[in-house]
């Protein structure tokens, strides 16, 4: 016979489960951010580090980009995550916006 607390542990488990999946569905249907949506013109953010004028944006070094900010809540193997800075939406782990912090 199965204990109470081996049985509570199994159904918590199925629920932690089920919302892990949930949760990865919900993040894969995130949109990306548009560079011309007004908040992201406004923290001066690129889908392609790699187009940043560095001529016009002195903050902005070759290598930086999302994927290494500390802002960046997406794994290291992903394309897009998700950014405080633009809730409910995703940014391109090859972007990068004036708000750019190093990941320590």
């Amino acid at each position: 016979m199965i204990s109470k607390a081996r049985r509570v542990f199994m159904i918590q488990s199925i629920g932690v489960c089920a919302s892990l999946a949930i949760a990865q569905g919900a993040k894969a249907d995130t949109p990306l951010v548009d560079e011309n949506d007004a908040a992201a013109k406004g923290l001066g953010y690129h889908a392609q580090a790699s187009t940043v004028d560095a001529a016009h944006t002195p903050k902005y070094q070759a290598g930086l980009k999302c994927a290494n900010c500390r802002f960046f809540k997406g794994a290291s193997n992903e394309a897009s995550g998700a950014c405080p800075m633009f809730p409910g939406k995703n940014v391109s782990a090859e972007g990068w916006c004036n708000v750019y912090a190093k990941r320590v």
